[in-house]
């Protein structure tokens, strides 16, 4: 992708649609609802130090991702415009398609991303189908399901649904995993499972996942609760109060490499694991005035360049990171370059490459599932 980003923003006008916007330095309000922060947020403080005229001051928040849409529609509803740009996953980004929260991104702005399916990694750009035009895959991640434990705890892990659920059983409460709504390896587990349990129709959590939801029914006799997100998992399972969670790669390498966990905990493959890859977005609410649209319009393809790409390699957090082509590790900061080479995995390369490879439930699916799962699943466990 060739430098479109530097755009005549030092200018006095902005080009919107054809139509000359008169643009002040904005102040640009982020939310970030599933931790990629953690990735970006050095490479959007760079913007603001590149194109200082564009952006006087960022700020950031955090918020869950089933509590952003109404907070989200009731803005829009009072015609405020609070949020200029959301940092989000497949849940969030889900979630607003179906409420009609975000701002159509393709074609309506496909200048401003030259040849963006071609500059993604093969994957990446199976993942930005999913966007339905609204959003811009920022980060990837060849995610999971895997399992994670503790080795002086658990002496022979499980690599089958059978021998997970087995091994549940005989060890109450010492299995947890997080609200799928709002953890990445919750959601990857349960839309593993139907590939692992071999279920009539994978992308149809109503109709075709008999056996998932049975399993995941059998499963809950033996888990205690389901934590609203994926850290109180990590605290818990490196405190040593769980033995055993499932996991994504970016969730096995960084609580590790910020001593949460324990570097000596472990992760098995299924043996029949399908890889369900992940992807953080980048998502602009609507009822953005057009000069706020144009400046971030030109931040997101900003953080598609190699050199703000290399950025997100970070801790591990959402391993590997770049979504878009030739950003080796090498090009990384120095400090996670070290991360990755201590606390990465050399399994990882071997199983990317010997398991296959699906993209996550289209948008509807995986609410319904979210749904389904939060009423039949973790209605009276979840906290």
């Amino acid at each position: 992708m060739q430098a479109r980003y530097l755009l005549t923003i030092a200018a006095a006008a902005l080009l919107i649609g054809g139509t000359a916007v008169r643009a002040a330095p904005q102040t640009i309000n982020v939310v970030d609802v599933g931790g990629a922060l953690a990735l970006l947020q050095d490479a959007i403080e760079s913007y603001k130090t590149a194109h200082p005229d564009a952006v006087s001051r960022f700020t950031f928040t955090k918020a869950p991702a089933p509590e952003l849409p109404a907070k989200l529609k009731a803005m829009q509803a009072a015609n405020r415009a609070d949020i200029d740009l959301v940092l989000g996953g497949l849940d969030i980004m889900s979630a607003g398609i179906e409420q009609n929260l975000w701002t159509h991104m393709l074609p309506e702005h496909a200048d401003t991303f030259p040849n963006l399916m071609g500059n993604y990694l093969a994957p990446a750009a199976k993942m930005q189908e999913l966007a339905k035009g609204q959003a811009i895959a920022v980060v990837f991640m060849t995610s999971g399901p895997l399992v994670e434990y503790n080795p002086d705890k658990v002496k022979q892990a499980p690599t089958t649904t059978d021998a997970l659920l087995a091994w549940c059983k005989a060890n109450p409460n010492r299995l947890i995993y997080a609200r799928p709504a709002n953890s990445g390896p919750g959601r990857t587990f349960l839309m593993g499972l139907p590939y692992l349990l071999g279920d009539k129709d994978p992308k149809d959590p109503i109709n075709g996942w008999d056996k998932t939801w049975a399993y995941l029914k059998e499963l809950n006799s033996c888990i205690e609760y389901y934590p609203t997100g994926t850290g109180i998992v990590m605290k818990e399972l490196g405190e040593g109060s769980r033995d055993m969670t499932v996991t994504v790669t970016g969730w096995d390498i960084n609580p590790r490499a910020l001593g949460i966990v324990p570097k000596s905990y472990k992760v098995a493959a299924f043996d029949n694991l399908t890889w369900v890859n992940d992807t953080q977005y980048l998502m602009v609410p609507k009822g953005l005035a057009a000069d706020k649209v144009a400046v971030v319009l030109d931040l997101m393809a900003y953080l598609l360049q190699p050199q703000q790409q290399a950025l997100t390699y970070d801790k591990g957090y959402f391993y590997p990171g770049p979504a878009v082509k030739d950003v080796p590790l090498s090009m990384a900061p120095a400090e996670s370059q070290d991360v990755i080479k201590e606390y990465g995995r050399p399994e990882y390369a071997e199983w990317t490459a010997k398991f296959p490879h699906v993209q996550p439930l289209e948008a509807k699916a995986m609410v319904e599932a979210f749904h389904k799962w939060d009423q039949e699943i973790g209605a009276q466990k979840t906290k």
